[in-house]
């Protein structure tokens, strides 16, 4: 299904174009955030900060053009909706460069925390178990570019002996299976631990929430921190920690406790016997086992726990199929990593903090882009995975080229490709 579909007579196209931007993240917003991480303007500019946003913001919408090309598109888009009413001329790359960095990485960051909340609504296919809201968290990398920069800030995996060609940028984001939206993240340097970013993830789960989480998440203290926010959790375990069936319940789960990695080291190589040893010492917890069988016949054991102890509120098949859904949010960083930007494409900046920006940015863009989708979807009574992301984003490029007011090129200047000395 396309965007451009007509919902009860409302042709979608007449609401996106730069509205996808200033629709989720409006001008008021801006200027509050602005505010308070202090890069307001103190003199007047050529390129206010208002506008540096939403030209970054831009440039994640329409990653393979130049910086000028993005910001005649951008700057037309906005006299059409009333943002600048002065005669302009493109601006320099070195004077969107500066702009940038007078900017900084904060205003984004900032204003992504503000406007990425979970958008489905009750009965949204494949969002919700029960009045469980269905998240995930999951992590990924970034190439950036080649810099000393960013080679210091982010480092590249592979070692003296054979680096990788590009240094790494490493998120982990929490968003929602059904709409496939990135509401929380982290990012750090390549080889920081993906369990060290959750953990910073964790004030954002919420009591009304399942958080879903692969067995390279699991820890003991992860688990307990996570539990305490009120959330509901459903993660897979990874093999090693012991889980004592305490009681076995009637749709073929079981509950258990998890045993904290200091009393096991203090219990030495003391194995386990008798009922005294499998009292429930730990977190209580309920256990789901299953297999799913490969393509070649063969199985996999998935071993799950979960907070959700009543079989009634969820039984071991439903919390299987929602363990699945999980995959939708692989789907989530698969558009940031490969549709959005392009394949193999490598971020734009040159320094660490204007690639912190471009991150902030493009995970705010994305998230303007699915919110749109899931409203398109709710109006259309459809399930939103139905909709193609790719279609939806060449249908806000196409809007925001016909908003244009194009203006002319200074002569002898024309367009090209980004300063390779952007910083």
């Amino acid at each position: 299904m396309d965007l451009s579909d007509s919902v009860g007579g409302i042709r979608l196209t007449d609401r996106i174009g730069l509205g996808v931007l200033t629709r989720v993240v409006d001008r008021d917003l801006v200027d509050e955030v602005l505010a308070e991480t202090g890069c307001g303007e103190q003199r007047k500019r050529l390129l206010p900060a208002r506008v540096v946003v939403y030209y970054v913001m831009a440039l994640c919408l329409f990653f393979g053009e130049s910086y000028e090309e993005v910001m005649r598109l951008l700057v037309g888009g906005l006299q059409s909706l009333g943002s600048w009413g002065k005669a302009w001329t493109v601006p320099t790359t070195s004077a969107i460069t500066q702009a940038r960095k007078r900017l900084g990485p904060e205003p984004l960051r900032v204003l992504f925390e503000r406007v990425a909340v979970p958008c489905a609504r009750r009965g949204h296919p494949g969002a919700w178990l029960g009045g469980l809201r269905l998240m995930a968290v999951d992590g990924f990398y970034l190439d950036v570019p080649d810099t000393p920069s960013n080679s210091e800030k982010f480092g590249r995996s592979g070692g003296d002996k054979n680096p990788a060609p590009f240094p790494q940028a490493h998120l982990v984001g929490l968003g929602e299976c059904g709409t496939h939206a990135i509401v929380a993240a982290q990012l750090g340097p390549w080889r920081t631990n993906e369990r060290k970013l959750a953990e910073k993830l964790v004030d954002t789960f919420e009591p009304g929430m399942l958080v879903i989480a692969d067995r390279g998440f699991y820890s003991f203290q992860l688990w307990e921190a996570a539990a305490a926010s009120g959330a509901d959790l459903l993660w897979r375990m990874p093999a090693g920690p012991h889980l004592p069936v305490v009681r076995a319940l009637p749709d073929g789960s079981y509950e258990s406790f998890l045993l904290d990695p200091k009393v096991r080291n203090r219990r030495g190589n003391q194995k386990y016997r008798g009922a005294a040893l499998e009292e429930p010492s730990g977190p209580t917890v309920r256990v789901v086992e299953y297999e799913v069988d490969g393509r070649d016949g063969s199985g996999e054991l998935f071993c799950l726990i979960t907070t959700i102890i009543d079989p009634v509120k969820a039984s071991a098949p439903e919390l299987a199929d929602a363990y699945a859904q999980r995959w939708e949010f692989e789907s989530s960083l698969d558009e940031i990593k490969t549709h959005q930007r392009g394949r193999g494409a490598v971020l734009r900046s040159q320094s660490s903090e204007m690639v912190e920006q471009e991150i902030w940015a493009l995970l705010l863009t994305h998230y303007a882009v699915r919110e749109l989708m899931a409203e398109a979807a709710e109006q259309a009574d459809v399930d939103p995975d139905r909709l193609s992301f790719m279609r939806s984003l060449r249908v806000i490029r196409r809007q925001v080229t016909r908003q244009a007011g194009f203006s002319p090129s200074t002569p002898g200047r024309g367009t090209h490709r980004d300063d390779p000395r952007d910083t």
